[in-house]
Parts: structure tokens; sequence; C-alpha cells
């Protein structure tokens, strides 16, 4: 006796499963945001000075920036400096081996400067660098 083909159930058993396909793309897209750093920038232009021994150096974490007009930015946003201090001891809680970028551009006052960097350390921040442009002083 011959069994008859139900063609309606090898339609129904020809159909895909996309739910591994899936998952497998969510991980992918969750391993890569986790593992991309994000570059940070100060917010602003800073026209860096030029020094001969300038070193490249890899990103320090924070950037804060010290514009022309004397004007304090921290991770793109205006900035006191009186609360860099209390900013970076919350931020270093979070993320003990912080570290800090300092742009400060040509034309700004070297007091200020000065100022920054007293507030950054003591803030308990260690890792402290001035950006400059390389080039023959």
């Amino acid at each position: 006796m011959r069994q008859r083909l139900n063609l309606d159930t090898l339609e129904n058993d020809a159909e895909i499963d996309m739910t591994p396909m899936l998952d497998i793309v969510f991980i992918m897209l969750i391993f890569f945001i986790v593992s991309t750093s994000f570059v940070r920038e100060a917010g602003v232009e800073i026209e860096r000075p030029v020094s001969s021994t300038a070193e490249v150096k890899e990103n320090q974490g924070v950037m804060l920036a010290i514009t022309a007009t004397d004007e304090v930015w921290l991770d793109r946003q205006p900035v006191d400096v009186r609360m860099i201090r209390p900013t970076l001891e919350r931020l270093k809680v979070e993320q003990p081996d912080l570290g800090v970028m300092i742009q400060a551009d040509k034309e700004a006052k070297t007091g200020l400067l000065v100022e920054v960097m007293d507030q950054v350390k003591m803030s308990g921040v260690e890792q402290v660098a001035v950006a400059t442009r390389e080039g023959a002083g």
C-alpha cells in the first residue's frame, strides 16, 4: 500500500528557525559595543602649543581643555575651576586608574593652567599630561 505525500506538511517543515541567528547577531552587537574604545574630546577647538620634545601618549581618559578666552571645559561641558576637583574625585572612585589630559590653548594664561593642574593633583589623580603638537619649537 502506498502512502500519499501530503504537500502541506512538506511546506511547514521547510521553514527556517531564525532564533539562533538573531541570538548570534545580538551577542556580536554586545561584543562590539563593549570592546569599542570611545574617543573623548574636549568639546572645543584648541590651538595647542608646539613642542620639539612632544611624545605620543595613549588617551588618558578625562579631557580638560583651556581655551584662548580662559574658559575651562571638562569632557565637552564648560566647568568652573573650583568644580574640577570634586568632579575628578567622583570619577576616580569609579575608575581608580583615571588619567587626565589637559589641552591648553597656546594663548591661554599660564596661571590658569597651573590652577587647573593643582585642582587635578588635589583630586588624587596621578596621571596628568599636557597636550602639545610635535614640531620644531
